[in-house]
């Protein structure tokens, strides 16, 4: 046998540098793909018809920093208010999570942002100034209140139309996972689920549907 037939053919080096690529390639473009559609169907959530569910009452509580907070207070803002306690194990920290992410897409915007306490007894000003701390809320835009029970119990149940009352089988409060959006008129326009990643691409399409239908 020659040596020439026992030669071993050179690599193929092209091909390998194009698996290389395409390697490389396929998350940036998974990526691009995923921003667009996403892009896309924020887009599209924004056409549609936003209804309204009645108005908040009118109320007075107490912020983290001690001073009164009144209803009052947000006239002629969109706002997005949602009810949690600072010892919660369950939902509230994912809710308090998502609420503090809506601060990005909604920075350029007069959006108002309030956290209602369902445990007034322990959520103090000061307990609930070292939570909003911890989320890095910007005091000018968020708001963290507590009051009496009752206040905030009925503002909740009989103003928000939501599922809190009581107490749970542990003596915790029991309280909805949903977030509000309210118009510049006090009025509701929308429910959203803050555990559910799409009800909050909801709330960003509507939210900026309000500021367009309602300009500051």
């Amino acid at each position: 046998m020659s040596a020439t037939s026992l030669a071993i053919p050179p690599p193929r080096t092209g091909r390998s540098r194009t698996w290389k690529i395409a390697l490389i390639l396929i998350p940036v473009v998974t990526l691009v793909l995923l921003i667009w559609l996403r892009h896309t169907e924020v887009k599209v959530l924004r056409q549609r018809t936003i209804s309204s569910y009645g108005t908040v009452p009118d109320f007075e509580l107490m912020n983290q920093n001690g001073q009164p907070f009144a209803s009052e207070q947000l006239k002629g803002k969109i706002w997005i208010a949602d009810f949690i306690f600072t010892t919660c194990r369950g939902p509230c920290p994912l809710i308090s999570s998502r609420m503090s992410e809506l601060q990005t897409p909604l920075a350029k915007s007069d959006v108002h942002l309030v956290s209602f306490t369902v445990d007034p007894a322990t959520d103090t000003p000061e307990v609930l100034r070292k939570y909003a701390s911890a989320l890095q809320a910007d005091p000018a835009r968020w708001d963290f209140l507590t009051g009496s029970q009752s206040t905030i119990y009925r503002l909740c149940r009989d103003g928000f139309k939501l599922a809190v009352s009581g107490s749970g089988e542990n003596g915790t409060p029991v309280h909805s996972t949903r977030m509000v959006l309210v118009d510049r008129r006090g009025e509701i326009r929308g429910y959203f689920d803050a555990t559910d990643p799409e009800g909050i691409t909801k709330l960003i399409a509507d939210t900026n549907h309000l500021l367009r239908e309602q300009p500051n």
